[in-house]
């Protein structure tokens, strides 16, 4: 008979797997587009699997999250003029060799992570996110590690850690925040991650808080005006 863990890895999958199949919406982050908006497009790869040691002292309210249940996410390098330090999924831009998102996603998340993308069933690919601030129309690619790889800091100029993240960690309400960002009057207030030494905020979290909402694996955390405030790194 399978294991808890296997049991629960095979939950998680397979409801990733119908997320990827339904089209449809999926909570992604909005943003009001001026009529100038003309986007580049980029891809992400987000890459869930079962950690091969480490596992989350975190037990995770939804059965199809075991605690061995991890995404792959990379720091960038703090000497970028786009987004220095910030806690990302492997991804950018799509090349014109690149015969779709799904095929730039993989080819980025292989040049920064040196993962094999032999070894990463393609679950689909989501409904694009709009980034007018940046410029990018972004399509998140869902992944499954069939056959996990070692993973590395590839380039020192493009990636300061990667790190496979234990989602229940990410869904454990002490890890839990928001970020504020007040600037001209006016302010943003988007959900943040602590996970192991490392803040997830910004397109990156949002990304995660709405999967994790779409799914029904979000556990209770936030308090209104009583949650927890994150300062930024910045």
């Amino acid at each position: 008979m399978p294991s808890d863990s296997t049991a629960s890895a095979a939950g998680a999958r397979a409801e990733l797997a119908a997320l990827a199949r339904d089209g449809r919406d999926w909570g992604a982050p909005r943003q009001r587009l001026s009529a100038a908006f003309s986007p580049r497009a980029a891809a992400v790869l987000i890459l869930f699997g079962v950690l091969d040691d480490v596992q989350s002292a975190h037990a995770a309210q939804d059965a199809a999250v075991s605690r061995d249940l991890d995404v792959l996410l990379l720091e960038r390098a703090t000497t970028l003029r786009a987004h220095p330090g910030q806690v990302a999924f492997p991804g950018g831009r799509l090349d014109p060799a690149d015969a779709g998102p799904i095929a730039a996603a993989l080819r980025e998340a292989e040049e920064e992570t040196g993962l094999d993308p032999a070894g990463v069933e393609v679950l689909g690919a989501l409904p694009p996110v709009p980034l007018e601030f940046s410029g990018h129309l972004v399509t998140p690619v869902l992944g499954w590690w069939r056959h996990p790889s070692p993973v590395r800091v590839v380039d020192d100029a493009e990636s300061a850690a990667v790190f496979r993240a234990p989602v229940a960690d990410l869904l454990d309400p002490r890890s839990r925040g928001v970020t504020v960002i007040e600037r001209e009057g006016q302010t943003w207030r988007g959900p943040a991650f602590e996970v192991q030494g490392h803040l997830v905020w910004g397109f990156t979290a949002m990304v995660i808080d709405a999967l994790f909402d779409r799914l029904g694996w979000t556990e209770p955390w936030d308090l209104g005006a009583q949650t927890r405030r994150i300062p930024l790194p910045i």
